[in-house]
């Protein structure tokens, strides 16, 4: 697959419960029909031919879609305790990766080329990659295997942003004009106005 990295692993961030949103989110379908987290995830797969996901025990019809188009889905109670755990859970069961890219299944309008561009930065010897847009920090993030003790001692809701933002580490940014790179979905109007924004880009 062109522009495909096998040393460095996808982590897409799907465990969330939707509260905001109203009905689980990940499963709603975008303007194509195409489910969210199929969406993101199809786009991390496309970069990362290998691409992890852990899940709660409860989101069955997810597993089955990611599995479907190669995702390797995990089933765990880390889950449960927030992102940090998740993360932790996936980062620990790929220790022997260059790198990771970190997604949010909740994010399905990233561009793929903005997804390149942060691979490229791992490739190119980053310890952390993101992108920025209009000035803000965005996803995905790339992890150099450097950072592995760092991700994998992540617990509870405290994500990547503490081993980011920690100044003895290096951080890559990379512009892009990429609003999807900002606009998470919480709630149903996000939806609409994000595709609305990025389809004006």
């Amino acid at each position: 697959m062109p522009g495909a990295d096998a040393g460095i692993v996808g982590i897409l961030l799907a465990g969330g419960r939707s509260t905001r949103f109203g009905a689980d989110k990940l499963l709603h379908p975008l303007a194509d029909g195409t489910p969210m987290a199929l969406a993101s995830g199809r786009r991390l797969l496309a970069a990362c031919p290998h691409t992890m996901s852990i899940l709660r025990a409860g989101q069955t019809k997810l597993c089955r879609l990611l599995t479907e188009i190669g995702v390797d889905v995990r089933v765990d109670a880390a889950c449960e305790l927030g992102i940090g755990s998740s993360l932790a859970c996936a980062v620990r069961a790929t220790p022997a990766a260059a790198g990771w890219l970190v997604a949010l299944a909740d994010m399905p309008f990233v561009g793929a080329s903005t997804v390149q561009s942060v691979l490229g930065a791992l490739r190119n010897g980053a310890e952390i990659a993101a992108p920025v847009c209009r000035g803000r920090r965005g996803h995905p993030v790339g992890f150099s295997e450097g950072c592995f003790a760092a991700l994998a001692g992540l617990h509870g809701e405290a994500g990547g942003r503490r081993i980011i933002e920690d100044p003895a580490r290096s951080l890559t940014l990379i512009e892009v004009d990429d609003l999807g790179v900002i606009r998470d979905i919480d709630r149903p109007g996000d939806l609409v106005a994000v595709a609305a924004n990025v389809a004006r880009r």
